[in-house]
């Protein structure tokens, strides 16, 4: 298990103090990757600690993709917009992510935005690659942690820099 107390001190050393809200999140969070079947490396930890971080814009909950109501209401894929950890979007990844979680999140999309359901969301596209066909073992494993690359898992290459780094940081905060 995840030693708490040293992970709360390195991270805010590296970001900064958080409001309570984002320590209930993080906690959430940690408790989840510590009991989950799939993830146990620090590496695995602090990547999907970094995208969540980044996706979430650092509120450690899960939240609906930022923007106006036109700009939101103007996307392709409205009323299916961004949601949860790692904002899930398009009618299909919500109709995929129904019958994963339980959840009618095709006639609910708010559902997204339950810690549980966006913490299974996250898991489950994590593992499968369900998000782009990239899974998270393609770039880090026991072998090797690619940071940069792992990106794709997501959305490309976009902020793969940024996303890197606070992963960097997170791993040294990851001590079991």
């Amino acid at each position: 298990m995840l030693n708490k107390a040293i992970f709360f001190q390195k991270y805010r050393s590296y970001f900064g103090a958080i409001n309570q809200s984002q320590a209930d999140g993080l906690n959430f969070l940690l408790d989840k990757l510590d009991a989950s079947e799939y993830f146990n490396l620090a590496s695995e930890y602090a990547y999907i600690l970094a995208t969540i971080k980044h996706e979430c814009a650092d509120k450690w909950q899960p939240v609906t993709e930022m923007g106006s109501h036109a700009y939101l209401t103007g996307k392709s894929y409205y009323p299916y917009i961004g949601r949860g950890y790692v904002q899930i979007t398009w009618r299909a990844n919500y109709a995929l992510f129904s019958g994963i979680t339980g959840k009618d999140l095709v006639n609910n999309p708010s559902l997204a935005l339950e810690p549980e359901t966006a913490w299974q969301i996250c898991e489950y596209g994590f593992k499968h690659g369900s998000f782009t066909g990239k899974k998270l073992s393609n770039y880090i494993n026991e072998n090797s942690a690619d940071y940069y690359n792992a990106r794709r898992i997501i959305n490309g290459l976009d902020q793969a820099s940024l996303i890197k780094s606070y992963a960097e940081k997170i791993e040294d905060c990851v001590e079991f």
